[in-house]
């Protein structure tokens, strides 16, 4: 199937306005996702590469702008942030990171086979269960996100990062 997207990208529609309780309930989603996180002991900075990674595959303008200005803020390099697409070729990454990655990118790519048993057996190496279920959860959540961003083609470029507390 081939498609036509415009130069320039304008706004579909106002998802957030025409369906405030859904995307309150998405932003709960997202708030949750970042408790459980932070209880687990995930990493900010990781989860913003698992954010970045996943809307990458997709495609997602919005995401990859918003967080990448937000790995930023958190003191990202921006050698990491170039190089994120092709993480297994470069030596910039831990073996946690590497592992979220391959996870992030089993769950974004889930027709693929699904999440195989080696990148969850590589996981389980890194990761206890609770962080697992954060590092998934933070996958789904911003694959969910990608998706409505790229059907409601919301506009780059306005995000500002949130000040460093």
């Amino acid at each position: 199937m081939t498609t036509t997207t415009p130069a320039r990208t304008t706004a579909r529609l106002d998802l957030k306005g025409l369906a405030p309780e859904v995307s309150a309930a998405m932003g709960e989603l997202h708030r949750a996702a970042v408790r459980a996180a932070r209880a687990a002991g995930v990493e900010p900075e990781l989860l913003e590469l698992v954010r970045i990674r996943a809307s990458q595959l997709n495609g997602c303008a919005f995401c990859l702008d918003m967080h990448t200005k937000d790995a930023r803020a958190q003191g990202e390099t921006e050698q990491r942030i170039h190089t994120l697409a092709a993480w297994r070729e470069t030596p910039f990454f831990t073996e946690r990171e590497r592992a979220a990655l391959a996870l992030t990118e089993a769950v974004t790519s889930i027709q693929d086979g699904h999440v195989p048993d080696e990148v969850y057996a590589a996981v389980r190496e890194v990761f206890d269960e609770p962080q697992v279920a954060a590092v998934i959860w933070a996958a789904v959540v911003i694959n969910a996100y990608n998706r409505t961003a790229i059907s409601a083609r919301m506009v780059p470029g306005a995000h500002q990062p949130a000040p460093r507390t």
